[in-house]
């Protein structure tokens, strides 16, 4: 039995949640995929998957041989990579942590043209606005607005946007717009919120001019935890919304939001991509990083 190509066949299983779909994804036939795996588990002299005629499910050792053996297999990855594959040519799989607006209307529109030049690498992206653990959950890299508090982090600052708010006309036809953020702590209008996942807060929502500054955390009909929801909030004429300017300048320009208080702007965020220091970036993680660092280029703005 070659373990390392059983390994790499079980951990397909895993993540393909059958046998026929992970023989596909490998281009082998499924009773070799099947007799590799139960190769492996006789080796074992333990059971790694419970199988059904409807799925395939992981038992609990199966899973945490799954964890040791997929950072086994990355850093075989990695090493094979460097070894043989010029970095004009990387191959093998990166592995993405990215807030969900973000990967929605910046990366995806750009992923073709990474594909046509870097064919041979693929990208696995965990979306959603949740801090992640990347050394506890395998990722390579996140891409991340605001200060890196994590110092042990290497980070890569590619960016900083402004902040703009902005409402639906049909909100702004029912309560008007807004003179100042005194408004908002009246009561006069109210704000679609963003609450932080880890915590549950709300994440204030802060307003300065000049030495003026307002926090506002004042809890509205909505509040959501993910940055495309709290976009869609503001289209639905759910409350003001404070968030990025380049990230819904295209809903502004077509006069689906409406600005308002744009002489309240807080300072840009810095935008970052980092990966854990002890993790020498391999040659398919390089050109990525090279890569974001571009697509970010048109949204370092001070607007």
């Amino acid at each position: 039995m070659d373990q390392i190509t059983a390994m790499r066949v079980f951990a397909r299983v895993v993540e393909a949640g059958s046998f026929t779909r992970a023989a596909d994804q490998l281009q082998m036939p499924r009773p070799s995929a099947t007799k590799l795996v139960q190769q492996l588990e006789k080796h074992l002299k333990v059971k790694l998957l419970q199988r059904t005629t409807r799925r395939v499910t992981v038992t609990p050792e199966g899973a945490a041989y799954y964890d040791r053996t997929g950072r086994l297999l990355t850093e075989l990855d990695e090493i094979e990579s460097d070894l043989t594959q010029a970095r004009a040519n990387p191959k093998g799989c990166v592995r993405v942590d990215v807030g969900s607006v973000v990967a929605n209307l910046i990366l995806m529109p750009q992923l073709p043209a990474f594909y046509e030049r870097y064919p041979q690498v693929q990208l696995a992206l965990g979306v959603s606005d949740r801090p992640v653990d990347l050394v506890g959950e395998a990722v390579d890299c996140v891409i991340r607005g605001g200060a890196m508090t994590d110092q042990s982090l290497v980070a890569r600052r590619i960016a900083q946007m402004a902040f703009v708010t902005v409402a639906a006309p049909a909100y702004l036809k029912r309560f008007g717009s807004p003179g100042s953020p005194q408004d908002l702590l009246d009561g006069r209008h109210v704000m679609a919120n963003y609450f932080s996942a880890r915590t549950g807060r709300i994440v204030p929502a802060p307003y300065v001019r000049g030495e003026e500054r307002f926090d506002i955390t004042r809890q509205g009909s909505i509040s959501v935890n993910e940055s495309t929801a709290h976009v869609n909030a503001a289209l639905a004429g759910l409350g003001l919304v404070q968030t990025f300017g380049p990230i819904v300048q295209p809903h502004i320009d077509s006069g689906a939001l409406v600005e308002v208080l744009g002489a309240w702007a807080p300072p840009p965020m810095p935008f970052y991509v980092a990966y854990p220091p002890n993790r020498h970036p391999s040659a398919r993680l390089g050109v990525f990083v090279d890569w974001v660092v571009k697509v970010f280029e048109p949204y370092n703005t001070k607007r």
